[in-house]
């Protein structure tokens, strides 16, 4: 007796059990959406590098600070560089056009006193010449005064060449010491270590007294206020993506509650390892206060569409086939769908009973 009592409840049960795999479909609103995930940055967040390889002397920042474009965040060691720009600072000033003036005076005297000579030696030539011309003096007499006055003008000549070309050679020097003393202060600058932009100090990398190089981050900078997510969306999605979605967001630090967004940029090229394309969203409503790096899972909306008739996802076979209550499989249509449920465009009718499918 006891034995077919257990019978008759073993029936019952998968009898209850079967009935509760048979649904209708239900009208009701459907919202399709990308799962995307992400996390969040600082709007314009960058890594600082050195441009050259170095030893730390100085730390001017800590995490936390506010720094403007042009700070000086770390300082390298640059003993030689100094020395160099010091050099090219001296070599600047004693090649200059002032250091120059008394060589200048001097080639000036001298040009003067040549012009004077052949003055003087031209109106010799030309008092011979007249004696000459009045039958006084002797032939040798003009041709000496005349050689005379002739050597002295070829002097005077040399002498403004020579002044010119000092002149042109004082300017050269004076602009190339100058230029070296440009790329000297240029090579030393390199070696002070500066904020890229207006910004807070969010990370430090590297202490006072450790090495640096070209290749590795000292520093992670970023807006202070404005905050934005970078998602990671599948390839096989990135074709809904449009700038001006509403996004839906939540996130581990802020349990039970939802953030809205919008997409703002679509990033152009996938990444060939995770196959997965960049998007980048700015909060509408967002929680306070943030911080760079904060996990986030988003729901980028595609579509919504009201009063849909809908089955849940685990009724269809293959994406367009469900199975009915006496067994038999018919094709359907669908068309909106979220990770839960979706839309039955055509193939089935409110009335109808489907069971779930034996996976």
């Amino acid at each position: 007796m006891k034995w077919s009592l257990s019978v008759v409840a073993l029936l019952l049960i998968a009898c209850n059990r079967k009935e509760e795999n048979l649904i209708k479909p239900a009208v009701r609103n459907i919202t399709a959406s990308v799962y995307a995930s992400g996390i969040v940055k600082s709007r314009n967040q960058y890594q600082v590098f050195s441009t050259v390889n170095g030893i730390i002397s100085q730390k001017l920042v800590s995490e936390g600070d506010i720094v403007k474009q042009g700070d000086v965040l770390m300082v390298l060691a640059n003993e030689t560089p100094k020395l160099n720009t010091e050099n090219a600072r001296i070599a600047a000033t004693y090649s200059s056009v002032a250091f120059g003036s008394d060589r200048l005076n001097e080639y000036r005297i001298n040009s003067d006193l040549a012009r004077k000579k052949m003055q003087n030696d031209s109106a010799l030539f030309q008092r011979q010449q007249y004696l000459w011309n009045e039958g006084i003096g002797t032939r040798n007499e003009l041709e000496q005064r005349e050689l005379a006055w002739k050597n002295s003008q070829t002097a005077y000549q040399a002498s403004v060449l020579q002044y010119n070309n000092l002149v042109r050679q004082i300017d050269f020097a004076a602009q190339q010491s100058l230029k070296n003393l440009q790329i000297s202060n240029s090579v030393n600058s390199d070696y002070f270590i500066k904020a890229r932009q207006n910004g807070k100090v969010y990370n430090i990398l590297k202490e006072q007294g450790e090495m640096v190089n070209t290749q590795a981050p000292v520093a992670v900078i970023g807006d202070q206020e404005e905050f934005l997510m970078e998602l990671q969306v599948d390839e096989y999605d990135i074709g809904k993506i449009r700038p001006g979605q509403k996004v839906f967001v939540t996130m581990d630090s802020y349990q039970g509650q939802v953030f809205d967004a919008v997409v703002t940029k679509i990033q152009p090229i996938m990444d060939d390892r995770s196959r997965k394309f960049k998007v980048e969203a700015s909060f509408t409503s967002r929680p306070q206060p943030l911080f760079p790096n904060l996990t986030v899972e988003a729901n980028i909306l595609i579509s919504t569409k009201e009063k849909a008739l809908i089955i849940p996802r685990s009724y269809l076979l293959d994406d367009n086939t469900v199975l009915l209550k006496n067994g038999e499989t018919r094709k359907v249509t669908i068309g909106l769908k979220d990770y839960q449920q979706v839309e039955i465009v055509s193939g089935l009718s409110k009335d109808d009973l489907i069971k779930k499918p034996s996976r």
